[in-house]
């Protein structure tokens, strides 16, 4: 069976969200934001078959053909063996990326024994309450609430949505971040962020993004935005900031999670990627949950 795969667009969200937000797979990748602003690096596809969501991409400098974990659980097997198929008609063997936990359970269950799995810790997910991240309740969040504080003691400040008005203002604090930031060792990483990152900001509408600012003396100097992940999982892609302004990062990431509706009960962070500030950073806001994520590998059978 020849799967009718097709390059993500805009146009199709509402039919790739209409599998991926009623799941309660938080893993990040499954935002369509994320999949669709970074399709210019992985040439993502998708299809539909069989009332079946299922995504295949290109790694390694696109030398390598994979899949998302399909979202379906009723027809799991059926989902695996389309993949398998497509993959091996391409003479490749069927990987699959961001298998979690929960999905790996699915997959044993399903065809146990099949697969080879393989961890990175580099790419597990931080998902935190999203009330915690709002209040900063309790001693473990006393040094948040201190930097918190202090900004609000400093500067007279205020929140806003971020609009497409709004977006040629967020774009040169990024270019203010960007050469503040930017080295010969990271640079094509942080090219390819600041790429996704334009993109989602000249398509926030078409979207379906979030986003939220905070301003100083008419001037923003920190802003944040993410979409839907699942019907209770927000997920947060950008947040940038002026570190001029003390105590920014912790001011945007306390009143976005503050402005979001209540329905997301989680707030997904996504990865460190090994970067170490980025983890420390990370892990002081106690996630509730550091999802695993692993690959698939399935199995030669000899």
């Amino acid at each position: 069976m020849e799967i009718p795969f097709e390059p993500v667009t805009i146009k199709n969200k509402e039919l790739i969200t209409s599998f991926t937000l009623p799941s309660d797979n938080r893993n990040c990748d499954y935002s369509f934001s994320n999949i669709c602003s970074w399709r210019f690096l992985y040439d993502t596809e998708f299809a539909v078959v069989d009332n079946m969501l299922l995504i295949r991409f290109m790694i390694e400098n696109k030398t390598k053909m994979v899949y998302m974990a399909p979202t379906e659980q009723k027809n799991l097997k059926h989902a695996i063996e389309l993949m398998e198929a497509d993959a091996n008609k391409n003479d490749r063997e069927l990987c699959m990326l961001g298998v979690t936990p929960e999905v790996k359970a699915r997959l044993e269950e399903a065809m146990p024994g099949n697969f080879i799995y393989l961890s990175d810790r580099n790419y597990y997910d931080y998902i935190y309450l999203r009330e915690d991240l709002a209040t900063l309740k309790g001693k473990k969040y006393q040094a948040k609430r201190n930097h918190v504080n202090n900004f609000i003691k400093t500067y007279s400040y205020k929140y806003i949505e971020i609009t497409p008005e709004l977006v040629p203002e967020c774009l040169q604090l990024e270019c203010k971040w960007f050469r503040a930031n930017s080295s010969d060792d990271d640079e094509k990483k942080l090219n390819d962020e600041r790429r996704s990152m334009i993109y989602a900001l000249n398509h926030f509408e078409e979207l379906g993004l979030t986003g939220g600012a905070i301003c100083v003396n008419h001037q923003i100097v920190a802003f944040s935005f993410g979409a839907p992940i699942t019907h209770n999982t927000f997920g947060v892609h950008v947040e940038k900031a002026d570190v001029n302004y003390e105590g920014s990062y912790a001011i945007i990431n306390k009143e976005f999670a503050t402005h979001l509706p209540e329905k997301y009960i989680y707030v997904n962070r996504e990865e460190d990627l090994g970067i170490p500030g980025l983890r420390k950073a990370k892990l002081s806001y106690q996630p509730t949950i550091l999802l695993e994520k692993s690959v698939a590998v399935k199995k030669l059978i000899i």
